[in-house]
């Protein structure tokens, strides 16, 4: 008898009135949008819960005994505790940040910064973001340290043997993405960061585009570092976290200096607070991350399980769609891949294609998708992109497929 229980019927209809801005037009036609990888569209309840925060509490936090102080401070720490129930881990070992771009730097000059040295090696892979790969570039000029690249599969897949075989001595630490950006390829993070373990390498997971699309236990993963972005997962913009390990955090110093991340401030020395304040100097975006709070509630009530499987549907009929239409190749076919879909049309320029399905109303991006190394690999200079979430739909599929053959038959 199975033990795994069933996903609940959920009106997805429902859910998809949820979002405002998906009931508008461009160019005089539905909104088609399947950019979410990009950025995830927002429920009435975040956008509300952002304007109550302005309306009725905006103060600054953990500066003011007063009132509207206190209950700015207990919103903005409710998120701290709100992500932890989400992630699987504790509150002290998350730092509010603006997303990954900042939780990775602040990883590379903090951790990275101190303890890396001529000689050393950071690993990284082919599929990493620009955010995975700049900081540690940036890291490896000041320290003397090298970057060595573990490649893909031709499907997008990352070829685990070559990437435990570059786990030498020499490797201090190993970036690696959850979930590409560009493939949506579903990297086994687990079983990585047990070998990088073993071998006493450090390891950094960028969950930006895990969030959105599935259930993540970081106590599971095992992992050292994992940096995430909250506007990808339905959260305001300049939102997201990075959670370490306890020792880690307590070993680093900060990244930033200033107000906030301090217990006694004088001009011979400076006592820092303890993590994870010691990371927060300044204001924060309060209001972002109080809306933050409300997307993971909003996601936790529906379900990340029932999420998944809801996108795999709908990934499965996109690329039923797409593989039918000629002189489309899809770039990236992994067996395990999240709601994105990397493509190019035979003939046509992914700019020009992106301009075209616009007209048509459908949003995808076109370019690069801060990957140059991933587009050197596959041998393009870009590529669009459909990236779906839970409040897409069938019927657009089939309106974007019925735009996507318009526009190949435009394109000659």
């Amino acid at each position: 008898m199975s033990t795994v229980a069933p996903v609940v019927d959920i009106d997805w209809a429902r859910i998809r009135a949820d979002f405002p801005l998906l009931r508008r037009e461009v160019h005089g036609k539905p909104l088609i949008y399947f950019d979410s990888a990009n950025t995830g569209q927002k429920p009435a309840c975040v956008i509300e819960k952002v304007d109550a925060f302005y309306r009725n509490h905006n103060a600054n936090v953990s500066r003011a005994v007063h009132a509207l102080g206190s209950e700015a401070t207990e919103a903005y720490e409710a998120t701290r505790v709100r992500l932890a129930k989400h992630l699987n881990v504790a509150s002290e070992d998350l730092v509010l940040t603006s997303g990954t771009t900042f939780a990775i730097n602040l990883v590379a000059y903090s951790w990275g910064l101190p303890r890396l040295k001529a000689g050393d090696v950071v690993l990284l892979t082919r599929m990493e973001h620009h955010a995975n790969i700049v900081p540690w570039q940036l890291i490896c000029e000041r320290t003397g340290a090298t970057i060595r690249v573990a490649d893909l599969h031709p499907d997008g897949s990352l070829d685990l043997d070559a990437l435990y075989a570059a786990m030498t001595p020499e490797v201090k630490l190993l970036g690696v993405a959850h979930v590409s950006n560009v493939l949506g390829t579903i990297n086994p993070v687990a079983a990585i960061c047990k070998e990088a373990r073993k071998r006493g390498i450090t390891s950094v997971v960028d969950g930006s585009q895990a969030l959105p699309h599935m259930a993540v236990d970081i106590a599971a993963i095992g992992c050292d570092f994992y940096a995430f972005t909250g506007h990808k997962m339905c959260g305001p913009t300049g939102t997201g976290a990075l959670w370490a390990r306890r020792e880690l955090l307590a070993s680093m110093p900060p990244f930033l200096g200033g107000g906030e991340m301090i217990k006694e401030v004088r001009y011979d020395g400076t006592v820092f607070a303890d993590p994870p304040h010691r990371f927060e100097a300044g204001t924060p975006n309060i209001a972002g991350h109080v809306g933050l709070g409300a997307a993971v509630t909003y996601l936790d009530d529906i379900g990340m399980d029932a999420i998944s499987a809801r996108e795999a549907t709908l990934l499965a009929h996109l690329t039923e769609e797409m593989t039918a239409i000629d002189g489309v190749r899809i770039i990236g076919t992994a067996q395990r891949k999240a709601a994105v879909v990397s493509f190019l049309v035979e003939g046509a320029h992914a700019h020009d294609l992106a301009t075209l399905l616009d007209l048509e109303g459908v949003a995808v991006r076109s370019g690069h998708h801060c990957a140059h190394p991933l587009m050197a690999f596959y041998g393009v200079p870009a590529t669009c992109r459909a990236s779906l979430a839970f409040y897409n739909t069938h019927d657009e599929i089939e309106a974007f497929a019925a735009a996507l053959r318009k526009v190949r038959r435009l394109l000659g």
